[in-house]
């Protein structure tokens, strides 16, 4: 329960501050122009909110000229979103009687159609500009650390998936399409995942080609993942009373072996301790340049009572720092790539296998970790915020990107839609949203429950 709710906590929180951000882009821009923005609420608010505000009347003011103060400023109780109603906008509030009204000069549809594009724009360009804001923060807070992979000498475990099309457990990235890969860029599981061939180094020294089935994406969604690096049995702190300390082992031990079975991995380690839970069994073990043969009883949990040295403890990690000034040249470079990477991978989502892999709020929920982390809260809304940034520009009626559309035709054709076709189109368009909507949380649930 405490991991739901700490899960459920970072999905609200950056949901609403991606959101506020991107409904902000929609006020700013409207305000440049002198459109009226008659509420601008962060969650949904429907029957009643939480807080509301309004600012009063500058007195003498022009009737004719929108301001801030026009806008009621609220948080809803409904943690899903939030929005900004524009006036003289046809949008979710489907506030037909408005429209019956005569135009007034404040509000959006007296304004010129580039005016307009532009008000519509600004929550995907916001939502844009704050990803790459976030990674140039991580940057400039954390740097980049990687290992390169001459340096893991163990190479990488691979996941059930990825092993079921060739990889195997000591394989090292090399290639993917015939392109080097590197440890540096943190995207290269995604251009594994998504290339055609990769090309592997097997035993420091072979190199093998795998071929990567066109739905690889989507299996590796029941695993969680794709490759991570091996970590190597090295202790670094014994339990006091457990099996290990009884046995005599020490602190900067190397684990190689259990009985016959090579352990090259903790991975490898775990499951062959699990076969001797509550059974004595020799345990081979190198110290200072010396291997050792020592017998052990692992508990029944197949446990021996020790905690590992920590990857970069291991691997010696590179970390390079980046001053205010240099944080933000990698932010816009993580920023592009990742859209990037997002927009090719979005040709799968039209197969059959992409449509079972959708997910709605409990898929977004599981990306964030089991306790509170700063540097992968951050990681993770910049993701979402590209993500959002892009899906918001499909161009499907009820989201920005229908209302792009629209404009675009007026732009260059010169005519307006009819209101009407605007109306019809509104509610196609959030009707589909609504099914996908449900179609994708019920996915989850049925993941849950039922797989």
């Amino acid at each position: 329960m405490e991991t739901f709710l700490i899960k459920a906590l970072q999905l609200i929180v950056a949901l609403a501050f991606l959101v506020i951000i991107h409904e902000f882009g929609h006020f700013i821009f409207s305000r440049i122009f002198g459109i009226k923005v008659e509420k601008f609420y962060m969650f949904f608010d429907p029957y009643f909110s939480l807080f509301k505000w309004k600012p009063k009347p500058k007195p003498g003011a022009d009737p004719n000229k929108s301001s801030w103060r026009d806008t009621e400023y609220g948080i809803g109780w409904l943690p899903l979103g939030g929005y900004c109603k524009i006036a003289g906008m046809i949008d979710e509030s489907m506030d037909t009687e408005q429209m019956k009204q005569e135009p007034k000069p404040w509000e959006f549809r007296t304004k010129p159609a580039w005016q307009r594009l532009l008000v519509m724009l600004g929550g995907v360009l916001f939502n844009f500009i704050l990803a790459i804001l976030i990674y140039a923060g991580i940057a400039m807070h954390w740097g980049s650390q990687y290992i390169p992979f001459d340096a893991a000498t163990e190479g990488f475990d691979f996941t059930p998936a990825a092993q079921k099309v060739g990889f195997r457990n000591g394989d090292i990235p090399y290639m993917a399409d015939g392109v080097l890969l590197d440890a540096s860029k943190g995207d290269y599981p995604y251009k594994m995942a998504d290339a055609k061939v990769v090309t592997v180094i097997r035993n420091h020294k072979d190199t093998v080609n795998i071929a990567i089935p066109d739905d690889f994406l989507f299996r590796l969604n029941d695993d969680k993942g794709f490759l991570a690096y091996r970590l190597p049995v090295y202790i670094d702190r014994i339990v006091p009373g457990e099996a290990a300390a009884k046995a005599g082992l020490k602190e900067g031990d190397h684990i190689i072996a259990v009985d016959t079975i090579p352990t090259p991995s903790y991975s490898e380690l775990t499951a062959a301790l699990h076969n001797y839970a509550d059974k004595k069994v020799p345990v081979t073990v190198e110290r200072d340049g010396k291997t050792l043969q020592i017998e052990m009883t692992p508990n029944s949990h197949g446990k021996l009572g020790f905690q590992l040295r920590p990857l970069t403890a291991v691997y010696k990690p590179v970390t390079i720092s980046y001053n205010f000034f240099e944080s933000f040249p990698k932010g816009w470079e993580i920023g592009t790539t990742t859209l990037s990477n997002y927009v090719s991978s979005m040709r799968h989502v039209f197969s059959q296998e992409g449509a079972e892999s959708l997910g709605g709020f409990g898929a977004i929920g599981n990306m964030f970790p089991e306790r509170w982390n700063w540097l992968s809260f951050w990681e993770i809304t910049a993701f979402l915020s590209v993500a959002l940034a892009f899906m918001n520009i499909i161009p499907i009626p009820g989201l920005d990107g229908g209302h792009v559309m629209f404009l675009l035709w007026e732009i260059i054709t010169g005519k307006q839609a009819p209101e009407k076709v605007l109306i019809a189109a509104q509610y196609v368009g959030m009707a589909f949203l609504l099914l996908l909507l449900l179609y994708a949380n019920g996915n989850d649930i049925f993941r849950a429950f039922f797989k």
